[in-house]
């Protein structure tokens, strides 16, 4: 969520290229950051980091087959556990919001396991806390 629409978009001016894919998305200009997003795609030395920023945007115009398309190459090209644990919570972000709760669960405790066995106990506690609220929902329409 962008409280101050002004301030992002005067970052837009001066921020590398991969920030901007996801200013254009936060700023809702999602059409924008889609263009940018693949044009980075086919500069990029790197495709790990910005596949995962395009594959936001499409999540956040609910094109869900995009986003997991990139997802899934992001996850072959992780390479090491924290790589693979920010991959998974966000594939766990994505079937959340497409309502697939019980998956998205999975792939929350998956991240989760990683964080917490590199020592990476904030980000573990973030994906405990979603892990929960995923088995909640889920808990809730089945009953």
């Amino acid at each position: 969520m962008v409280l101050d629409a002004e301030v992002m978009q005067g970052r837009l001016e001066d921020c590398p290229a991969l920030e901007r894919v996801w200013i254009l998305s936060l700023l809702g200009r999602t059409e924008e950051s889609i263009q940018e997003g693949h044009a980075l795609l086919a500069s990029a030395s790197g495709r790990f980091r910005p596949l995962l920023v395009l594959a936001q945007a499409y999540q956040r115009q609910y094109r869900w087959h995009e986003a997991a398309r990139l997802q899934e190459e992001a996850l072959r090209l992780a390479h090491t556990r924290a790589r693979e644990a920010l991959v998974r919570h966000q594939i766990g972000r994505r079937l959340f919001d497409e309502a697939r709760y019980q998956e998205a669960a999975a792939e929350f405790e998956w991240a989760h396991d990683l964080y917490r066995t590199m020592g990476r106990t904030s980000l573990a506690n973030v994906s405990l806390q979603a892990l929960g609220r995923a088995r909640e929902v889920a808990g809730i329409l089945r009953t």
